[in-house]
């Protein structure tokens, strides 16, 4: 293939960026352009083969990130929401496309995200796995053709250097679920129940988070109504799945124009 999509990695010392670099430098469809760090990591200018091993790409890594912006089609960014949201101001002003998996973001820098996409080609998933995107799809479904007498609950495991609680993939299928109702998750979202504080109110939609070992991503919601249960669960063996959903989110954005869309949209909900 003669036009490959020239991208970037935000964050690519992190886990899932150094995982995305290997993957597109061996790739027929994408080039890797760029591997950009915060100011001040001690990778900042070796080159990206000290983080993925093999030969020397020439590719180094920088914390200029105007510069290899500029010089991509797509980034993507598996940072810090500072860092996410700094990279947004650059794709905005660049008109380029920026696959978001960063979670942990504040109502602000929300905001902040929502602004550039006026500009920038925006896909952010709390978690870019094309199965779990087709969970939350089928949870928005399900949520829709079951009334609110039916409870739902939500669990979320992950390995325990994970930061944020609830993840943004909790966060998601929450959010999924009271699309399907229609109602507003922060009128019906509970993170809080402990000690005695057990008993659910109607409507409520309930996470629990769970961090330890090397858990990639287990994700499952139940709908407990009287009598019966039923339960949509999605597990990640490897975070292999994340770095292809972020690879087709980036294809996927190519095509389109400004916009701030998610991994749903990539697979058609």
């Amino acid at each position: 293939m003669t036009n490959k999509i020239k991208i970037s990695v935000v964050g690519a010392a992190g886990r899932m960026g150094s995982q995305i670099m290997d993957r597109a430098l061996d790739s027929e469809l994408f080039q890797l352009v760029g591997a950009i760090e915060a100011n001040g990591s001690s990778h900042i200018g070796k080159d990206v083969s000290t983080i993925i091993g093999g030969d020397k790409t020439g590719i180094i890594i920088t914390d200029n990130a105007l510069e290899v912006v500029i010089s991509s089609d797509a980034v993507i960014d598996f940072s810090s929401p500072l860092s996410t949201v700094s990279i947004c101001e650059l794709t905005a002003q660049a008109r380029k496309v920026h696959v978001i998996g960063t979670t942990g973001f504040n109502a602000k820098q929300e905001e902040q995200i929502l602004a550039a996409a006026r500009h920038a080609t925006i896909i952010k998933s709390g978690n870019m796995s094309l199965g779990v995107n087709a969970l939350l799809g089928t949870v928005e479904l399900l949520s829709n053709s079951l009334d609110n007498s039916w409870d739902i609950e939500i669990s979320d495991a992950h390995h325990r250097d994970k930061v944020d609680s609830p993840s943004g993939t909790a966060l998601d299928l929450a959010e999924a679920a009271a699309l399907g109702r229609s109602v507003n998750l922060d009128s019906v979202k509970d993170i809080s129940r402990n000690g005695n504080n057990l008993k659910r109110k109607k409507g409520d939609i309930g996470i629990t988070s769970i961090r330890g070992g090397s858990i990639v991503g287990d994700h499952s919601v139940i709908f407990a109504g009287d009598g019966e249960r039923i339960v949509v669960s999605h597990f990640a063996e490897n975070r292999n799945v994340f770095v292809k959903g972020a690879l087709k989110s980036a294809e996927w954005g190519i095509k389109k124009g400004p916009g701030l869309f998610s991994a749903k949209d990539v697979l058609g909900f």
